[in-house]
Parts: C-alpha cells; structure tokens; sequence
C-alpha cells in the first residue's frame, strides 16, 4: 500500500467565488452598486423559460399597463379642454362682452376626466396584481428547482463554498429577481410607453414647443451621467467600508472570549473607529453626490417649464395655441421628464436581476452527483458488516493523488479504529465508505457487494454517524432524537436517550423533552449537544456506526459514561472510530494507522505499542510526554 499527501481543502477547478449584490444607494437607487451579467442572452433566454408558463397572464399584464398609460396619457387632453373652455369665458367676461361657463360640457370633461382617472387606476392595480402572482410562482419554480439541486450535488460542491455564499444565492438572489419582476416590469413598459406617448401628444400640441422641451434633454441626462459615474465609485467605497466593518463586528463578537482574555478591547475598538470613520466619510460623500441628482434634474426641467411658459404664452397672445393646451403641455412635459430618469434607473434593477439569475442558473448548472447505476446490488439481510476496500485510489485534486492503492479488511462486527495526524485521510476513508465522495479506482465492498451498485439512499442508511461538530435544528429535543428514526415511539425515544447518558439533563431542564432548541441549540453546553446526536444514533439503531471524534466534547466522566454505553450499541456491529485522542480507542479490535494517505500500521493497541512505531510515538507524545521535541507528523 503507498500514497501521496493530497490537499483535502477547497477543491480546484470550480469556478471563483463572486461577491454578492451591493445594496441601495441614493434616491431611488442612483449610484447603485451592482453586478452585471456575464452572459445577458444566455440568462435572458432561461429567464423567459421560467416565465413562459404565463405568458397568458403577461400578455394580461403588458395590455393593462398599455391601457393604463395611455389613459393616463389622454388625460392632460380633456383637462385642457375644459380649462381651454373656462378660459375663453373668462376672456370675454374680462372684455366686458357678456358669456357664461357651459357647465354643462365642463361637467361632461370633468366626468370623462374622472373616468380616464378611474379606469387608468384599475388597470395599474391590475398590472401590479397579476404581476406580484407572476414574480412569486417564477422564484417559487426557481427556488424549488434550486433547492432539489442542492440535494443531488455532491459533497465536492459544498467544500468548496462557503455556507453564507450558498444561502445567499438561495435567498438574496431569489429575493432580488422578485422584487425586479415584480415592480420594474410593470415600470418599464409604463415608463416607455409614457414616454412615447407624451411625445406624440406633444407634437400634436405644437412641434415648436416640443423643440424648445427637449433643448433641456441633453443637459439633464448630461448631469444625471456625471453625477451617477461619481456617486457610483463612492458607493462602492461604502459597500468595501461596510463590508470590512460586517466582518470586523462578527469576528469580535464570535471571538467575544478570546479578545477579553487577551485584553485587546482597546485594539478592537480602534480598529473599529477606524473602520467606522472610513465608512461614514464614504457614505457622507454617496449620500450627498447622489441627492443632488434629483435637485437638479427638478432645477433643469423648471427651466424647461420656464421656457415653455413664456413661448407658450406668446404664442397664446398670438393665438397659435389654446390655454388648455399650454397646461396640458406641461403635464406631458413632466410625463416626458420623470420616465427617462425611472427608465434609466429600471434598466439598472433589471441588470442586477439578470446577474442574479445568472448567480442561480451557475448553480443549477453544477455537475450532479454521478446517479445511482441502474444495475443496483442487493445486500442480504440481516447485514454482516463485512467492509473491504480493495486497491483504491482517490484524489480531490487530479494532479495531487491522495490515497493510492488502498487495502484494507473488515471482519464482521469489528470495531476498527483510526488513528493519525491532521491530512492522513481518515475523514476521506469515511467520506469513500458513505459515498459523499466516489473512489477514482478500486473498489470498496460491502457483504461482498460493491458500493457504487447500491442506492445512495440504501447505503447510507446501513451507518449511524455521530460527528465532531454537533447538528441540531429548531424544534424540540424529543424531535431532535426521533430524527434517527422516523415513526419512534416516545418509549424508543427515552431509552435511547437513556443509553445516551442524556436523560438526566433533559428531564433537569423546565419542559423536559419538550424544551424547543433554536439552531444553534445555545441554552445547551457543547457536551450536551453532543449526547443528543449520540441518542440520535442509538435511536437509529443501524447495523454499522462510524464515529467521528464523538466524545470530544463531553467531560471524561460522562465519557466514559458514553463509552460503556457506545461498547454495548456496538456489539455485533461494525464500527468506525476516528479519534484524535488515542485513550478512547484501546479496546478497539483493529487499529488502522493512517499517514499521508495510506495505512502504515495494524493492529490492537498493544501490539502497537509493543512494535513502537508510528503509533507508539503518537500514544507516547499524548500521554507520557516521550516523544517531546520530535515533530509527529
């Protein structure tokens, strides 16, 4: 048997971490941080795959949001109608010739005004209605086909992220193409076709005062352009800012113990200042850059209105144009205005969804777990526990082989224990053994049936595990230990618990089993925590165990509590123990010796001490101090 050190860290070859979306910044997102998409048709056209199961209901959607605008559009029309009319009675009343208001043509204007109003009304409440229906079924199908992802990809796909970039995708990603889907959609198709709407009806008016409205075009897009590209680069100073003061404030509250021990609260609360001062000059300066972009925009487009007020009313002198419409103008030149900003700012919330689909669809494009074959072996029951491993060879990285050809036997019933420094593959063996990871070569057999014949499923139900690093979800205890098994009965589940050495302290708590744990489980020691997932396992009752530093965090009088009740579950069946403290490990029946990939000894405990190798050097240098000063390794 011989191997190589392999690196067992974050896997090679996936694809870079991305940072995550920046937030908000100025008045209705100007200066925006964002992500741009890598692959904008690509994104778009899984997109409309998504939406295409409505696109009846966006059809709907488009209709009502036309309809809408337009009504909206016609409105200015009959408002100056009927001030045109007012006012040429007010002109003749003020020549003193004798004219009275035709308030019966004025009602039926204002009656046709209120009924555009009414109706335009109705037709937004139904774009953003069908809308809000629309956006929540596309993430509910994006998040539930995510989601069934993330179950079918393998154990290489997580260790090479962090949980907080995997969450992010799931819940900030999903969450900002809905809101996008929801409200800019309708948006822009309000904003474009108010746009050209408002044009056409401008030049209807009059094309000389059209001219003189979009003189102040250039100069307003001009400024926003000017003003944006700076705010941009100050908003992405905040978001460094604030992201270097996220993870200075989680590292001095997760180290809350370590920084008091060593006294350095000063050191983090200059640190702190520091950070905090860089924050708010950054944000001081995005904040004011960006809130002026509106001041402006509104100083610029009342010049416009200016403009339009004195040529309009020359011209109304001159009677090229009625009052009516020299105010019915203004409106569509605010209609005009207030769009192309909005139109902008959409463009840029519909860029960032993009990027968050993209961010989804990478992972829903990962390779999945190699399925199961369809010529699926069957293991006779009961299961005898016979576990061999016959030239295997396994690599997390192609180019730095880890583990090469790989020989071990396990009778039935055994309890093999390994043992070895930090990297010399003990976790690998068990990560082979269940499948998380499938081997490059060789073959691992159990009951003389090779493993990658059988269920994913099947085969991870032949172990109980109990791991180092305890895991225990919302809900109460009794509900955490009938994890193991589903359908327990409340009599399985206290005996478990007994035989876990966990009874005691569960019935000491105020609701006993029914005490509700949060997910961190924190109104529990770490020692308690790991006795319920050791009842957890006993419950599960399985035909093999493997066992990953399972007493490591309980006090060595409830350890060897433990371990008297661990002997008795693991009678009969095959075990696996990874220990790292070699006293929990003598009565083990083989001992394997692990280094770099390759097992370098077997044995019982004595007859490894009384070789003196490897093993005795690492049982010395833990106990009887005869290996201080050499490197164990």
């Amino acid at each position: 048997m011989s191997a190589r050190q392999g690196n067992s860290g974050p896997v090679a070859g996936l694809p870079p971490r991305r940072p995550p979306l920046g937030g908000f910044g100025g008045p209705h997102g100007f200066g925006r941080v964002m992500e741009k998409p890598r692959d904008l048709r690509g994104t778009l056209r899984r997109l409309v795959i998504y939406l295409r199961p409505m696109w009846l209901l966006l059809g709907v959607v488009l209709f009502a949001a036309i309809a809408s605008t337009l009504l909206n559009i016609a409105a200015p029309k009959v408002m100056g109608r009927a001030i045109t009319s007012l006012g040429q009675t007010f002109a003749l009343r003020f020549t003193g010739m004798p004219a009275r208001v035709d308030f019966p043509y004025v009602s039926r204007l204002c009656l046709w005004l209120a009924g555009l109003y009414v109706a335009s009304s109705l037709f937004n409440y139904a774009t953003h209605y069908i809308l809000a229906g629309v956006s929540q079924k596309t993430v509910y199908a994006m998040r539930r086909d995510l989601n069934e992802k993330l179950s079918r990809l393998p154990l290489r796909f997580f260790d090479g992220r962090t949980h907080g970039e995997i969450m992010s995708r799931m819940t900030n990603d999903i969450d900002n193409i809905s809101m996008a889907l929801q409200q800019s959609l309708g948006q822009l198709i309000t904003s474009v076709v108010g746009i050209a709407g408002a044009i056409i009806m401008m030049f209807s008016i009059s094309w000389k005062l059209t001219l003189v409205s979009i003189l102040t075009l250039p100069v307003s897009l001009a400024v926003t352009a000017t003003i944006a590209k700076r705010s941009q680069q100050n908003f992405a100073a905040q978001q460094a800012a604030l992201g270097a003061l996220n993870g200075h404030v989680e590292e001095m509250f997760t180290g809350h113990k370590i920084v008091k021990a060593f006294g350095h609260e000063s050191k983090a609360i200059a640190d702190f200042d520091s950070i905090n001062e860089r924050l708010y000059e950054a944000s001081w300066r995005a904040q004011f850059i960006s809130g002026i972009i509106f001041p402006l925009m509104n100083f610029i487009n009342n010049i416009g209105y200016v403009l339009i007020s004195v040529v309009g009313g020359i011209m109304v002198t001159r009677r090229q144009i009625e009052l009516g419409d020299i105010t019915a103008f203004i409106q569509y030149q605010r209609m005009f205005a207030m769009p192309i900003a909005q139109t902008a700012n959409i463009v840029n919330i519909l860029q960032s969804m993009i990027a968050s689909a993209e961010r989804v669809f990478e992972v829903l494009d990962e390779e999945e777990e190699t399925p199961d074959t369809d010529a699926t072996g069957t293991i006779a029951l009961p299961v005898r526990g016979e576990v061999r491993f016959e030239g295997v060879r396994f690599s997390y990285r192609k180019d730095v082989p880890l583990i090469e050809d790989l020989n071990i036997e396990v009778r039935p019933g055994q309890t093999v224990a390994i043992v070895g420094p930090t990297g010399a593959g003990k976790t690998t063996l068990v990560n082979l053994l269940m499948r998380f990871y499938d081997v490059d070569a060789g073959r691992i057999t159990i009951d003389g049936v090779d493993i990658r014949t059988i269920p994913r499923e099947t085969l991870r139900r032949l172990f109980g595990m109990v791991l180092q690093d305890t895991w225990l979800f919302n809900g109460t205890i009794r509900e955490n230990i009938a994890y193991g098994r589903e359908g327990a009965s409340e009599e399985e589940i206290v005996r478990a618990a007994k035989a876990a050495q966990a009874d005691h302290f569960i019935r000491a708590l105020p609701a006993g089993y029914d005490t509700v744990l949060n997910e961190e489980a924190s109104s529990l020691s770490q020692g308690e925590r790991q006795l319920l997932t050791i009842a957890r396992a006993f419950l599960a009752d399985p035909p093999m165990l493997i066992l990953d530093e399972a007493t490591s965090s309980v006090d060595t009088r409830t350890e060897l509590l433990v371990q008297k009740a661990m002997a008795e579950l693991m009678r009969g069946r095959t075990s696996f123990v990874i220990a790292h403290r070699l006293s929990t490990i003598r009565n083990a029946d083989l001992i394997l010796v692990m280094n770099r990939g390759r097992v370098i000894e077997t044995g019982t405990h004595r007859e490894l001490l009384a070789r003196g190798g490897f093993y005795a050097e690492l049982y010395n240098s833990q106990f009887a101090g005869l290996a201080a000063g050499r490197p164990v390794a």
